[in-house]
């Protein structure tokens, strides 16, 4: 058996995609016996227990100790849970998550600890306040170096972010995958035909002849509204027939662009199973965030929706691997706020094959690229960890 352990990570779409869904592959796919084993908050504890285990039945979803600077005083919990189920690894998802995993390391029959890197943590929890808690602040570049050399192996979701480790950590090892964030499986599922596009558009008053660009998710901070700002605002300058559809909550920046460009910008919150929906009556996903050590490491699934999708995206430099897989594959713009924004064109039907071709290769859990690295991972007789 194998835990995949998370801490702290309430239910999402993200955790859907990333988590529940990496557990179902490698049990479905590799012959194994893999458990996710998920700390929550006492906050919502039974509605995020109960969404957990909705779509995973066999997860074991447990209360956190109150506060999460108090986050080794889970592993009296994580202990006797391994006492009874004996994994003989743990995958374990953020820097808290593998350094409870390091405490019981070597007990219990656990062999092996993986760090499953998501991005460059103390830089995220200064840069964006993510964490504010003194104590934590004081201990994550700690805690983080921890679960970087102290591992039996790691998984980045970038280059970038093995580079970050070398040059900020000393990293010199060569036990680590690179595994970006992969798509959800109802991604998987899209056939783009031009009629099913045409009914998209017209359902939300698009025309066809409409240049239409969407982005996908959260406003919050670290998603950099005012640098997407900065560069729509000359798009939709150039002509009434652009338009901008935000699948977000409505917030006060996306009803002061709605109040500027009234008949442009469109704002619907969707759940998360009708994101690809919508998503196919695009014709560009807007990938522009803020130059931060964070967004340079990054691996954003909506890179990966928005290409499995059919959409081209703009994104901005420097952000984690695919700014320069974008000019390399030829499947979109790199920009920034000083670029000279030229009229673009519609994608062809054609073109927007080949980019969900690029989403199946790279970003599909069942692609050779992927599945062979989760294998490894997984199956007890291969020797790479």
């Amino acid at each position: 058996m194998i835990f995949y352990l998370t801490y702290n990570d309430a239910y999402s779409g993200i955790y859907s995609s990333q988590v529940i869904d990496v557990v179902k592959h490698c049990n479905s796919n590799f012959g194994v016996s893999m458990r996710l084993v998920a700390f929550i908050s006492l906050h919502d504890f039974f509605q995020n227990r109960r969404k957990i285990k909705n779509e995973l039945s066999s997860a074991i979803v447990l209360p956190m100790f109150p506060g999460v600077h108090r986050w080794a005083n889970n592993h009296l919990s994580l202990s006797i849970l391994s006492f009874f189920l004996r994994p003989k690894a743990i995958i374990a998802r953020s820097v808290l998550a593998a350094n409870l995993a390091l405490k019981v390391r070597n007990k219990f029959g656990i062999r092996k600890v993986i760090y499953d890197g998501r991005g460059a943590i103390e830089a995220e929890w200064n840069e964006y306040k993510v964490v504010t808690h003194p104590q934590l602040l004081a201990d994550i570049a700690t805690l983080e170096k921890n679960a970087i050399h102290k591992s039996d192996f790691r998984i980045a979701v970038s280059n970038a972010l093995i580079a970050h480790w070398q040059k900020h950590f000393n990293y010199l090892g060569h036990a680590h995958f690179v595994i970006p964030c992969t798509i959800n499986k109802i991604f998987e599922q899209i056939e783009l035909h031009p009629q099913a596009i045409s009914d998209a558009r017209q359902a939300l008053g698009f025309s066809p002849s409409d240049l239409i660009f969407i982005y996908s998710g959260s406003v919050a901070g670290w998603q950099s509204f005012e640098v997407l700002n900065q560069i729509i605002v000359p798009i939709l300058n150039q002509s009434e027939s652009n338009k901008i559809l935000f699948l977000s909550a409505l917030d006060k920046a996306i009803g002061e662009l709605q109040a500027q460009f009234p008949n442009q910008v469109l704002c619907k919150k969707v759940q998360p199973f009708e994101v690809p929906n919508y998503l196919i009556l695009g014709d560009y996903g807007l990938l522009l965030r803020e130059n931060s050590i964070t967004n340079q490491v990054a691996s954003p699934v909506k890179f990966a929706e928005y290409l499995a999708c059919g959409l081209s995206v703009l994104i901005s430099k420097n952000l984690g691997d695919y700014s320069t897989f974008v000019e390399q594959e030829d499947c979109g713009k790199v920009l920034s706020t000083d670029s000279i924004f030229s009229p673009l064109e519609k994608p062809s039907l054609q073109k927007r094959q080949m980019n969900i071709e690029l989403a199946k290769k790279y970003f599909y859990k069942s692609s050779q690229l992927i599945s062979e690295k989760y294998k490894t991972l997984v199956m007890p007789n291969r020797k790479k960890i």
